[in-house]
């Protein structure tokens, strides 16, 4: 079982969702977050004084999935996310050593679903 995180833009989230949907994947957590990567923010007035706005808005996405959808998934989240621009996003994959489902408190690849 792996967790994936990803890290996407906010404006992006309705086309992953759709893509993750198409591979059916369909169990996910949304965040919002704020973040920067190598974009490093921008600068802009206001009232006069120039702010640097190095905070962006992000979604942070969080999938647990078996094994087999590893990759199925992160190919999903890259086809919805993928601008081909600088802070497109970044998916980190752990080892998830549990899960229980609280309901039936089913453990491991079952309890995933």
């Amino acid at each position: 079982m792996k967790l994936i995180i990803a890290y996407i833009q906010p404006h992006k989230l309705n086309d992953v969702k759709r893509s993750l949907y198409k591979a059916e994947v369909y169990k996910m957590s949304a965040t919002n977050s704020l973040g920067c990567g190598q974009q490093k923010g921008y600068h802009e007035s206001y009232r006069g004084v120039d702010v640097e706005v190095n905070l962006l808005k992000k979604v942070r996405l969080e999938i647990a999935v078996n094994d087999s959808f590893v990759e199925p998934t992160i190919q999903a989240i890259i086809r919805g996310a993928k601008t081909g621009q600088i802070g497109d996003g970044k998916i980190f994959v752990l080892d998830l050593p549990d899960c229980i489902r609280i309901r039936t408190e089913e453990r491991g690849s079952s309890a995933i679903g």
